[in-house]
């Protein structure tokens, strides 16, 4: 029955330490069965054919192993879209979203993704904002993979140009430069669960002993030349560079944007009350 196999797999879960066991093994039991979750709840007596018990066995297994669910059922929601993600990338987090919603507001015609992963800022921007040019670039050759098979499937591949590297070859003109680049400090690195550790790229999130050498390295760029510069600027028009922080980054974040060369620097919290933006405006 639905309700003896979660039960025995929230147990489980439960002692391996698992965070949230009830609802990973609703989500994995929903992808082995093809079910919505919402039918193991109102139907907690039905049968679980023995494909789908064998399948959702598994997944069980994996995620004792302390496998993240996304990597498991190989994929996550982000915004409107629903991503593909493996091993090869990070898997994009809520806070992210504040990025996106940053585009929303500031309505940029032509928009930068800096370190862009399974694509998911840019991808997202791409669909809620159609009007908007998107350039996205990631150093990994294997998120770039990822991030331009997502576009494929999305439908998106015409309206994101991917580039290797930090910043792409050539191009100027930008009005919104957005980066979620790595920011745990070495000494956090001890501390994070497993499914962070064990299973996704390092190269993604570790930065160094203050978790900033990647936003350093960044800004260290000659970053102004890339921006679109109305004649009468204002904080609808272009300009800005926002970056995705860590808890207690914000402040040294700031000095270090300011330090580059921006100015009207803006921070901003995510739902956590957490300083998660740092903003700043070409001077």
């Amino acid at each position: 029955m639905t309700r003896a196999a979660l039960d025995a797999a929230v147990d489980a879960l439960r002692a391996a330490g698992v965070e949230d066991p009830r609802l990973d093994a609703e989500l994995l039991l929903a992808e082995a069965t093809g079910w919505e979750r919402a039918r193991l709840v109102a139907d907690p007596d039905a049968e679980v054919p023995p494909a789908a018990a064998r399948r959702f066995a598994e997944r069980v297994r994996r995620r004792l192993r302390r496998e993240p669910v996304a990597y498991i059922t190989g994929r996550r929601g982000f915004r409107r879209i629903e991503l593909r993600v493996d091993p090869r990338v990070l898997i994009p987090r809520p806070e992210t979203e504040l990025l996106v919603e940053l585009a929303q507001e500031l309505r940029p015609s032509r928009l930068l993704d800096v370190g862009t992963g399974s694509g998911a800022i840019a991808l997202a921007v791409a669909d809620e904002l159609p009007e908007c040019e998107v350039v996205a670039t990631d150093a990994s050759p294997a998120a770039l993979e990822v991030a331009r098979a997502n576009a494929e499937r999305l439908g998106l591949a015409d309206r994101v140009a991917f580039h290797a590297g930090t910043l792409p070859p050539g191009e100027a003109g930008f009005d919104l430069v957005l980066a979620n680049l790595p920011y745990v400090s070495e000494a956090e690195w001890p501390g994070l669960q497993p499914e962070v550790t064990e299973w996704e790229p390092r190269e993604a999130l570790l930065a160094g002993p203050d978790g900033l050498d990647a936003i350093r390295f960044l800004l260290s760029r000659r970053l102004r030349p890339l921006f679109r510069i109305a004649e009468q600027r204002t904080k609808s028009a272009s300009g800005c560079v926002a970056l995705e922080v860590g808890a207690g980054q914000a402040a040294a974040v700031a000095d270090l944007v300011r330090g580059a060369g921006f100015a009207g620097i803006e921070v901003r919290g995510d739902l956590a009350g957490i300083e998660r933006v740092v903003m700043g405006w070409v001077a």
